[in-house]
């Protein structure tokens, strides 16, 4: 039913006029047309065309593959069924939709039977939604009727005698005849035995009944579903009694049609149908909305595990696709995980049932929740689905799921688990799940109780006398269950199945059978303990949710440019257990759409479920004012159970309203004559309007409805002339919404084409919101806008965002494939194009152009150029044995192409080889659409702004080749150098220990486990032979996979007696930005000024340098202070985002570089006798003062004090300086500095310094150190550090033991 209908979905359906409340809206029958005979399915055969089509197969193949051929005995084909009458004829809010009614009461068509075959009445239910979200239910039930045209019965035996001939000859012809009806009919194995041919598939007119499925249906505004299932159990029980019903059939129809409200919200209402009254009841406005499919069934199918893995499957919004052969049971789990959402909705295809002729829609890029029927004996394997990457696979009746690779568990599950367990075992049902497959029904009545238990099966046992414990007696998880409602205090010894009602509730005369009002109780206790799962974990979103805009229409304006709600800030006040959960599910859609109603009820009346579900967490905060809610994973049991249960069970106990009985309509005599076993020829004028007097259940509160109704729509849709309005509508709340019900009649190619263009425009708009939403996070808002950024956050939401951005990939590469090969479309492309690529001998010539050839540099020593190769990349995938999928594989080449920023380029690349493509993709695909690929591939190129290190970072265990070039200052240090050189490199990750340099070459690979990202690099040496000084420019050091480049500036001498005597150094790192490759040489040819760290200690020491600008005072402290910022900085920021501290220590602008500056200042360096005097020295100075001298002081206290920082500052020194490492001067200064910060003792120790007598003789009278206001406040920015525990690098300080 499309149009944009008033009623909601889980709304108040209610409105001015009589039928917006009343219960059903309209009555349908379905089944065969008389008139036009025998036709076959057009849709089964167009899905078999389809189907042909998807797997590349010639039209007359399709005949042999399809499960619906015409190689099928003529009963088991399906024929078209038609509306044979609907009450009434239309309403307005709620057009009838008759392709769509007609698909979903009968989805496989007409089937027939004769007397030999089963012909119990089955009850299934769907669900219709309409464009605007809100939904309509239907309930059917279909059963067999005797066919009395001869012409069908006719027809049918010509079908099978043209059939029967055929298949003698092929019989005779090849034994191996596919007759599918046949295998799925006989367990035997010989199929070709002609006896059992013509027994199992014959139909004879002068022998055989005929019969054929016939449907009857109530379409209703809210899901009543046991009710509408008991109203046509009855009438089809009038129809097939000895005796007459009471009153005609149409007394009923029109009594439900025209005379039965809606209960309003909290009340119940009685109801009457042929033979015995109905009872319904709806919650009240705080209460959780209806739902009236019995959870326990959801549970017994899935069992409880299983469930909540789908349910999370849901929450993160991938595809769903559930598989029976009974459609109730896709409904029952379908609606059931639903419910279990609040207050959250899902916001994208929602098909619980699809009919044959919509399989294509398996191949929608987009989330879905979709049921399939599974034909009898198919079994999965053979199930072609297009895309499995991010597919959620559950199979009913064989109690079996399939889950997504890369799949976060539900925050506290196991304690979840428990929980929902208990409340299970309360109710008798264990938490397994209990399996009943139709074929078994049989079978199990024969088995003892023992072997019932013991095969998990236990569901077809009478429940009256069984105990639960006997039950589970023998089970392989009695014990686990045992000890479990030990833990919880449920007798289970005792309990009984059937009757764990309190004794009291006895007398009370209950409205509806027990069993059922268990079940109603049951379902809400479920239903808040999963209610109670998202108020725990959302109790404090209000705090985040950014209301910025000052009305709606701005708001509706700026949607897509707006940020609603405060990601990281939430983020980071999540316990960590439920981080990698809570960062995907609120990157979902539903999640967005609960933001944006929450942001719209500023403005509007708020959305229901919002209203309940707020009020929730406004009770939690209420009990916990005491207490306020602390960020814990202590898991908080849901302590409303009882109460839920009470209310339903009062609302059943008493009516509120009962509905005006059936009673005899004016009707013509004599028509529609009861005949039995048949559906009588309703007289629709009787059924087609309700009656004329004003019905006192509709004028009760007529005016007060009216008012609602106006405010209502108003707040939908503000006057639907509104643009604006239905733009946001349609387009910002969500990419799959404008598809979330398909247009199940018109199933034309172009139909077809259009919805494919749909899925076109909806994977491009997504992927520019998703690249777009990967930028502003790594940036900031501001840097993007000033077209810059800084700002590097790594960890978790940005992790999240990549692996949403491979799901997007896949889709993509997954919609309109030919034939589908492997679970990741984006892989099998790859290795296609990888075969391909291979084949052509000139492999050595890479695709991609390189640029010129790199020039040496004046050093002779140059990182040789890494070749940018799509292949390349994908032979190191595939070297990883960590990775085990091609799903996996895929994503590793994703997150690797996105670090060294050629994403873009290797898919363009791999999409240029369109011979490739076309073979492996339809026209319609979204690959094959020009102009939207490469928007698609521009969006991607984007994200080269920003430096990603999803691969290196989340690849931890994997070897790595690098490569590490020392560059030598030439003109100034030997050309060789006799003494042997070492080198190691350390990372995040770790680091290689020392590796000896072969001598004098200056270029060495090495592959060890991934460091991460590099960080220092200790370069030295022993000192040997003649020619053992070295004057190292830098170091620079390449991952060979990502081909990230780190550059280690050193500009100093390593050797003995020359500069200040230094044998190894510490060298910090900086990533190089890959430039272009003229500024590479320059870089490395002399470091430039402002790069190097150690520029300035350089100038301020050595004569390397002639002139020198030193800082002056101000300029010190602000480098101080600066630096002491960026420390503190970085401790404010989350955990995952930070970056390196040994940079913010000892780097360029680091707190050592900003101390070394404050005591140079004023420092007499002039040489004695030609030696350069250095800062140790004046630490050394000192140090011997206080070891010879012992001060004395006035005051006591501070003599201790003093004492020990003395005690402390002169152990610390003598460490360094014992250590077995041959660390120069300005190192061992380093150390200090570092040890110093990170045990807290710098604060103690300047004022030290500061005040021994050596500071006279060494440093001039201006000095900053001579100066007591500078080192007072030197001390007190110092101690802002001190509430940060300081983590030092090991290469910092390795050796040295304090």
């Amino acid at each position: 039913m499309s149009g944009s209908g008033a009623t909601p979905g889980q709304g108040s359906g209610s409105g001015s006029s009589p039928a917006a409340c009343r219960f059903a809206h309209y009555f349908v029958l379905c089944g065969i047309d008389a008139d036009s005979g025998l036709e076959p399915d057009e849709l089964a055969v167009l899905y078999q065309w389809l189907e042909a089509d998807r797997h590349g197969k010639s039209q007359d193949a399709a005949n042999t593959t399809s499960g619906e051929n015409f190689d099928q005995s003529p009963l088991r084909r399906t024929f078209k069924s038609k509306v044979l009458a609907h009450y009434p004829q239309n309403i307005e809010w709620n057009p009838f939709d008759q392709d769509a009614v007609n698909m979903l009461c009968m989805p496989k068509g007409l089937s027939f039977r004769t007397q030999t075959d089963n012909k119990d009445p089955q009850f299934h239910s769907f669900i219709i939604t309409r464009e605007d979200g809100s939904r309509t239910y239907g309930f059917v039930l279909t059963f067999y009727e005797e066919v009395t045209s001869k012409q069908i019965c006719t027809a049918m035996q010509t079908l099978y005698q043209m059939h029967n001939a055929e298949h003698y000859s092929s019989v005779y012809a090849s034994s191996s005849c596919s007759m599918d009806s046949l295998a799925s009919s006989l367990d035997e194995g010989d199929t070709t035995s002609l006896l059992k041919l013509q027994r199992y598939n014959s139909y004879d007119i002068s022998r055989d009944t005929l019969y054929v499925s016939k449907s009857i249906c109530l379409i209703t505004p809210l899901p009543f579903m046991q009710a509408c299932k008991k109203f046509l159990i009855q009438l089809y029980k009038a129809v097939t009694s000895q005796q007459p019903p009471p009153l005609p059939l149409e007394s009923y129809i029109h009594n439900i049609l025209y005379e039965v409200p809606l209960p309003p919200p909290g009340r119940s209402l009685k109801f009457y149908g042929v033979y015995e009254p109905v009872v319904c009841q709806r919650p009240g406005p705080s209460e959780l909305p209806l739902s009236d499919y019995p959870l326990r069934e959801a549970f017994e199918l899935l069992g409880l595990e299983n469930l909540v893995q789908v349910f999370t499957c849901v929450l993160l919004e991938m595809q769903i696709l559930l598989y029976s052969q009974d459609y109730q049971r896709l409904m029952t789990v379908a609606e059931g995980i639903t419910t279990l959402l609040f207050p959250f909705q899902w916001q994208h295809v929602y098909v619980p049932i699809l009919p044959a002729s919509l399989l294509h829609f398996l191949d929608a890029p987009v989330p879905y929740l979709m049921g399939l029927q599974s034909k009898e004996g198919t079994d999965r394997s053979k199930l072609e689905l297009p895309q499995e990457a991010n597919l959620c696979f559950v199979d009913i009746d064989n109690h079996f799921i399939e889950l997504p690779e890369e799949f976060p568990q539900f925050p506290n599950k196991v304690d979840f688990i428990q929980e929902l367990s208990e409340v299970l075992l309360q109710f008798g049902i264990p938490p397994e799940g209990s399996l009943h497959c139709s074929e078994n029904t049989s079978k199990l009545k024969n088995l003892v109780l023992k072997d019932l238990v013991s095969d998990k099966k236990n569901g077809n046992v009478s429940t009256n006398n069984i105990t639960m414990y006997e039950l589970l007696k023998g089970n392989e998880t009695i014990a686990r269950l045992q000890a479990l409602a030990k833990r919880t205090g449920v007798a289970v010894e005792k309990m009984d199945l059937s009757a764990s009602l309190g004794e009291k509730d006895k007398d009370l005369k209950l409205q509806c059978e027990e069993a059922e009002l268990r079940d109603y109780q049951l379902n809400v206790q479920l239903r808040e303990v999963f209610a109670n799962r998202f108020t725990q974990m959302f109790a404090d979103y209000e705090a985040f949710v950014i209301q910025t805009a000052q009305d709606m229409e701005s708001w509706l304006t700026n949607r897509e440019q707006m940020q609603n709600f405060d990601k990281a800030s939430f983020l980071s006040d999540q316990p960590e257990p439920y981080l990698p959960f809570l960062s995907r599910f609120i990157e979902t859609q539903m999640f967005a759409t609960f933001i944006d109603n929450k942001i719209m009820s500023q403005w509007e009346e708020k959305d229901p479920l919002l209203r309940v579900f707020d009020s929730r967490i406004d009770k939690i905060r209420l009990y916990n004012v005491r207490a306020p809610t602390l960020r814990t994973s202590i898991y908080q049991k849901c302590n409303t159970l009882k109460e839920a249960a009470q209310s339903i069970e009062q609302r059943l106990m008493k009516m509120d309203h009962t509905a005006i009985h059936p009673h005899l309509l004016d009707m013509k005599i004599g028509q529609g004559k009861y005949e039995q076993g048949f559906f009588p020829k309703l007289q629709s004028d009787v059924l087609a309007t309700g009656p004329t007097n004003n019905n006192r259940w509709v004028n009760r509160s007529a005016t007060a409805q009216r008012r609602k109704e106006r405010l209502r729509q108003h707040s939908e849709h503000v006057g639907l002339d509104n643009d604006l309005r239905e733009k946001y509508m349609q387009e910002a709340r969500s990419l799959g919404k404008n598809l979330r019900q398909p247009k199940l009649s018109d199933l034309s190619p172009a139909v077809i084409a259009q919805t494919n263009w749909k899925f076109v425009e909806g994977l491009l708009k997504e992927c520019r919101m998703k690249t777009k939403r990967m930028l502003v996070e790594k940036m900031g808002h501001e840097a993007v806008e000033l077209g810059h950024g800084e700002a590097n956050i790594t960890g978790l939401e940005e992790n999240t965002l990549i692996a949403s951005l491979c799901d997007l990939l896949e889709r993509i590469w997954s919609h309109g494939l030919q034939v589908k090969q492997g679970k990741s479309a984006l892989w099998s492309h790859l290795i296609q194009f990888q075969d391909r690529e291979e084949k052509q001998e000139h492999l050595a010539e890479s695709p991609v152009a390189l640029g010129p050839e790199r020039r040496k540099s004046d050093s002779g020593v140059m990182l040789p150029t890494l070749r940018v190769s799509l292949i390349q990349d994908m032979r190191h995938i595939q070297n990883m044995s960590e990775i085990k999928t091609d799903v996996g594989r895929a994503r590793a080449w994703i997150r690797l192409s996105l670090e060294k920023k050629l994403l873009s380029q290797h898919l363009k690349q791999l999409l240029s080889n369109q011979p490739l493509t076309k073979k492996l993709y339809k026209r319609y695909a979204f690959l094959r659409c020009e102009e939207e690929r490469e928007q698609f591939l521009y969006h991607l190129l984007s994200l080269n702004a920003v430096d990603y290190f999803c691969f290196t970072s989340v690849f931890t265990t994997i070897m790595i080749p690098y490569r590490s070039v020392i560059i030598p200052i030439k003109k100034l240090s030997n050309a060789i150098i006799t003494s042997n050189p070492w080198i190691c490199v350390s990372g995040e990750l770790g680091d290689t220990g020392v590796m000896q340099i072969p001598k004098n070459l200056l270029e060495m690979t090495f592959e060890c486990q991934n460091l991460g990202k590099l960080t220092t690099v200790q370069i030295g040496h022993d000192n040997s032979g003649l020619l053992a000084k070295w004057l190292v420019d830098c170091v620079m050091v390449r991952n060979e996979i990502t081909g990230h480049t780190y550059r280690f500036p050193c500009g100093r001498w390593l050797g003995k007696g020359i500069d200040d005597g230094s044998l190894e150094r510490i060298l910090i790192g900086e990533l190089m930005t890959s430039a272009s490759d003229e500024d590479l040489v320059k870089q490395c040819r002399t470091p430039p000024q402002q790069k190097s760290p150690t520029t300035a200690r350089r100038l301020s020491i050595t004569s390397l340098t002639g002139k020198n600008n030193k800082p002056n005072a101000g300029q010190i402290q602000e480098g101080i202070g600066e630096a002491v910022n960026n420390i503190v900085k970085h401790f404010h920021k989350p955990e995952k985002e930070r970056g390196s501290l040994t940079v913010l220590l000892c780097g360029e602008n680091g707190l050592v570089a900003a101390l070394e500056q404050v005591f140079h200042h004023g420092f007499k360096s002039a040489r004695i006798f030609h030696k350069n005097v250095f800062i140790w020295d004046f630490i050394e100075k000192v140090v011997a003062y206080f070891e010879t001298t012992d001060q004395i002081l006035d005051n006591e206290d501070d003599v201790l004090i003093q004492k020990s920082s003395c005690k402390t500052f002169c152990h610390y020194v003598n460490a360094i300086n014992t250590a077995p490492r041959n660390i120069g001067k300005d190192g061992k200064f380093q150390i200090l500095v570092c040890l110093g910060t990170r045990d807290r003792l710098l604060p103690q120790w300047i004022p030290l310094l500061a005040e021994c007598p050596a500071i006279t003789r060494m440093y001039e009278e201006s000095a900053l150190l001579r100066d007591r206001m500078t080192v007072n406040s030197l001390i007190r920015i110092l101690q802002t550090i001190q509430d940060f525990t300081i983590v030092l690098e090991g290469s910092l300080i390795k050796g040295v033991d304090v």
